[in-house]
């Protein structure tokens, strides 16, 4: 039975990488090698090929070629020349005797020559001594000169590939090698998180978000992916849930009205008036979603401008006057100067209206207090405190969870949507700030957050 090993997507990625990388790499080495070796030899060709159009200018014009060679000085020694018609005979070779050759024609340096006017040949025996040559041979007129090389220790050096550039070139791939392991483990991590993640997103599957990432940029990113499609979930979940009571109770109110049984007109109003109040919350539900939507999705969509708080806790404080008797409760500013703070008025408006019916809906007080505590760095640090009854120490920490209810009776009783003080959180993040909660010794909930300054040329 075959052993099959199972690779993790980190390994496969690098492997490919890998085998992709040194296939280029080992491609251009043996490109670069012989593209060396050939230049050199085109070099050597090109000297050889000056000497051969100087000598057949005067060999052209004799017909004693051996009286003329033989007082001639060679300019490489060992040099061998060889004198061939355009028929391929040789008529003259300074080391043989011209009948003990055969016919030259075919030979590769000599066919270039004739087709093309010059040619040449590395590395090729000689039929005639054995011995290794290098080849350049030149047409003229009348007829073809041929010089030859003996591959020497120092021809062979002359034409040798330049191995330092390619070890140079190797050294660097292993370096690349290395970090492109490293490269790719981190990468294959975060795909392997965000398959998983994606796995357990279709199967329903609750995503641990405390599990770690890869401590790098591309590790951030994806963990700030993976939460946002987590958070988008479960606030789809959790608004499922919360849609099913109000569209419930309109459905059984209609199919009451619509059945057919007699009503007192006094129930009918009474059916009408809870299909009205749930139709009402669904549209407030709704309305909370797409804020919190707009400042996750479309924050850099969203006006900012310059904000008078004093003047929206007025417009505040008029509207909890306008209450009736018993759900009044009197909002107290104390603000020693004017905020003027940079955002969007929508936002900064839902800060403090939904701290309001929060306290107004939930802590049984009479009383509301806007107080300026700080004002330094680009921020004003705020707090809103209600006198009411204050919230269970331990249940503290999840206040500004979405659909989270201290007493979930009470809250659907009064009509709250439970994303009041998740909106609270979002738009006061949005603007840059922090925010936190906590129990007043007096009793009360105590909110402390901070709001950026309007800067001075937008006050003027």
């Amino acid at each position: 039975m075959a052993l099959r090993i199972k690779l993790s997507y980190h390994q496969r990625l690098f492997l490919l990488l890998l085998a992709f990388s040194w296939t280029m790499i080992i491609c251009f080495a043996v490109f670069q090698y012989y593209r060396e070796k050939q230049c050199k030899s085109d070099v050597l060709n090109a000297q050889l090929q000056i000497y051969n159009h100087h000598l057949l200018k005067t060999l052209e014009k004799e017909t004693d070629y051996a009286r003329y060679l033989s007082g001639h000085d060679y300019p490489i020694e060992d040099l061998r020349i060889t004198i061939i018609d355009f028929s391929g005979k040789v008529v003259y070779d300074d080391r043989l005797q011209p009948n003990s050759l055969d016919n030259h024609r075919n030979r590769p340096e000599i066919a270039q020559a004739i087709k093309k006017g010059s040619g040449y040949h590395i590395s090729r025996h000689s039929a005639s001594d054995g011995r290794l040559y290098f080849y350049s041979a030149t047409k003229g007129d009348h007829i073809i000169l041929r010089s030859a090389i003996p591959y020497s220790a120092s021809l062979r050096e002359l034409l040798k590939a330049d191995w330092a550039f390619l070890w140079a070139i190797f050294m660097f791939s292993i370096v690349m090698s290395v970090l492109a392991y490293f490269a790719t483990r981190r990468i294959g991590k975060t795909i392997e998180r965000l398959n998983l993640f994606a796995a357990k997103a279709e199967s329903g599957e609750v995503f641990d978000e405390n599990e770690p990432f890869p401590h790098d940029e591309l590790g951030a990113i994806s963990e700030h992916i993976v939460k946002l499609y987590s958070h988008k979930r479960q606030l789809t979940n959790n608004l499922n849930h919360e849609l099913k009571t109000p569209v419930a109770s309109i459905q059984v109110c209609l199919e009451t009205l619509l059945s057919g049984i007699k009503l007192s007109e006094e129930k009918r109003q009474e059916l009408l008036g809870r299909c009205y109040a749930n139709t009402d919350r669904l549209r407030r539900l709704l309305a909370d979603v797409s804020l919190i939507t707009r400042m996750e999705d479309g924050g850099q969509l969203i006006d900012c401008e310059r904000i008078v708080i004093d003047d929206m806790l007025c417009e505040i404080a008029e509207e909890l006057d306008a209450l009736p008797e018993d759900q009044q409760m009197t909002l107290h500013p104390n603000l020693s100067e004017p905020v003027i703070v940079n955002g969007n008025h929508s936002l900064i408006s839902s800060i403090f209206r939904n701290l309001t019916e929060n306290a107004l809906a939930y802590s049984g007080g009479k009383n509301i207090y806007v107080s300026l505590l700080s004002h330094a760095q680009g921020f004003y640090r705020l707090s809103f405190e209600d006198d009411g009854c204050g919230v269970d120490e331990a249940k503290l920490p999840r206040l500004f969870e979405r659909f989270y209810r201290v007493d979930k009776g009470r809250s659907r009783q009064r009509g709250g949507t439970g994303l009041g003080l998740s909106i609270v959180k979002h738009a006061v993040l949005f603007h840059g700030g922090t925010i936190s909660v906590s129990n007043r010794p007096e009793g009360g909930l105590r909110f402390i957050f901070t709001l950026p300054e309007a800067m001075r040329r937008d006050a003027s």
